[in-house]
């Protein structure tokens, strides 16, 4: 049995996996952080890695851009000023120290690196290079080594992908990662209270509500099959005292739930647009691509339509000047093609007087009615104005959520909404803000997009806080044990 489990191989799972084989924050010996008061904090324990600090402590002030406070704190560790465009190197310095290490596994579907690997690859990501580095290893030093020339400071998504690869590799903890594993279920086990036996068994939801106080929780069970060259599965079954969920949340496409969303002609994602594109099937067409959507993939499909000389329909419900858009949280000149869609959706909106589509034209505050097997679709404005249209494909792109169908009740019930799935906008996974722990569920814990950290300069602040915490506990159990005549120094 493991001290702990991840489940998902992306950079939050990496990133774990990391600080648990005993990687180290120190506060380097000359580095001054910008902000004083941080400053003055991290000098009273200098001597310690930020892991045995106090979080909530250090935490206290800061703002950012993420709404975990663990994550603002280790961000500006990390990249100081970042938001102010300052490119300030890091204030720690890492030490391995593998006395401290916990024993663990990192379970994913594929390499590591998780849903880059999948990403559309023609597409510029939307953060600095730098921002989506992990802990140890800068991304310039890995890309310079890879590129002749770097041009700008933003990069392809198959170029993060093969840096975490390599990252897993270089920093030793390809011991931890176990590939092509598909999770089919991660349950709680308990133990009869009157039961002298060893014995763990499963108990029915039922049952344990009736008779709660006879049975005390025990490990995780966590279940899945590796697929293996040839094809064929291989069926496993794991322990755990703890479960750190970093699945990310791009395994299944939101849909509109309309009638006729299920025609083949109606797509859910950039890779399945893509494909028809380079089949060929939408070059030369007259009728126009739909995209629906008003966030940054719904904008590289209508680039990517744009510069394939495809017409576009640009359906959201949004008002083009919501200040919630994304668009008006992206500096000019640093995304010149965001900005173009963003001005091309408040300049080219469609008029009921002229009737007449263009090259790209907006409809603000619509929504999709339904799609029709003769390739029609049927948009209804704000007033309640319909409109018909004939289409050459659809492209729905308003979210996705995380498939966590090997937990009970599909993980709803631990989000801030239990009748709802969970989001990364929407519903994230309710935690405690500094340990990452599941407030409905002791000993899971979730980190990056499952609890709102949608980018990666943010998520690394999960790890940091599972870390602590079960670092913590760890002390506390081997106090206990030493307490108990333990601690006759045999091992």
């Amino acid at each position: 049995m493991f001290p702990a489990q991840i489940i998902g191989n992306g950079p939050s799972g990496i990133c774990l996996s990391y600080m648990l084989s005993g990687y180290r924050p120190y506060l380097s010996s000359e580095a001054i952080h910008p902000n004083a008061i941080l400053h003055s904090k991290l000098e009273e324990a200098r001597h310690l890695s930020i892991v045995d600090q106090d979080l909530e402590y250090l935490s206290e002030g800061l703002e950012g851009r993420s709404s975990n406070p663990v994550a603002v704190l280790f961000d500006t560790l990390l990249h100081p000023d970042a938001d102010f465009g300052y490119d300030s190197p890091s204030i720690l310095h890492w030490k391995l120290e593998q006395h401290h290490s916990i024993p663990h596994l990192v379970l994913g579907k594929g390499p590591p690196g998780g849903a880059w690997h999948n990403m559309e690859g023609s597409m510029l990501t939307i953060s600095f290079g730098n921002w989506m580095e992990l802990p140890g290893l800068k991304f310039k030093d890995w890309i310079s080594s890879k590129r002749r020339n770097l041009k700008g400071d933003r990069v392809m998504p198959e170029e993060i992908a093969r840096y975490y690869k390599h990252y897993v590799k270089v920093m030793g903890l390809q011991k931890n990662f176990r590939e092509n594993t598909y999770i089919t279920s991660v349950s709680r086990l308990y133990r009869d209270q009157g039961d002298n036996g060893s014995q763990d068994r499963d108990i029915s939801a039922k049952h344990l509500q009736n008779q709660k106080s006879k049975f005390i929780k025990r490990n995780w069970e966590i279940r899945g099959y590796q697929r293996v060259a040839g094809g064929s599965h291989v069926p496993f079954c794991l322990f755990a005292e703890n479960v750190a969920l970093a699945t990310g949340t791009l395994d299944s496409p939101a849909h509109l739930e309309v009638e006729g969303e299920e025609f083949p002609f109606v797509f859910h994602s950039m890779p399945e647009f893509g494909a028809a594109i380079n089949s060929g099937k939408l070059c030369g067409r007259v009728d126009p691509v739909l995209i629906v959507g008003s966030g940054l993939t719904a904008a590289d499909a209508v680039l990517c339509a744009y510069n394939n000389n495809i017409p576009v329909i640009h359906v959201f419900r949004r008002r083009v000047t919501d200040p919630s858009l994304i668009f008006k949280q992206l500096p000019k000149k640093l995304y010149p093609e965001y900005h173009k869609v963003y001005h091309m959706m408040c300049t080219q909106s469609y008029s009921a007087d002229s009737d007449h589509l263009s090259d790209y034209t907006s409809f603000p505050e619509h929504r999709v009615l339904s799609f029709k097997s003769d390739m029609k679709c049927i948009l209804q404005s704000v007033s309640g104005l319909k409109k018909i249209f004939k289409l050459s494909a659809a492209v729905i792109l308003i979210g996705s959520h995380p498939n966590l169908s090997f937990l009970k009740e599909q993980g709803c019930y631990l989000g801030r909404n239990s009748s709802q799935p969970i989001s990364c906008k929407g519903n994230p996974v309710e935690i405690d803000a500094y340990t990452y722990e599941c407030v409905k569920e002791a000993n899971l814990f979730a980190l990056g997009p499952l609890v709102g950290d949608n980018f990666v300069r943010f998520l690394k602040g999960g790890a940091l806080g599972v870390t602590r915490c079960l670092v913590t506990r760890q002390k506390k159990k081997q106090h206990l044990f030493v307490q108990r005549g333990g601690g006759d120094g045999v091992a």
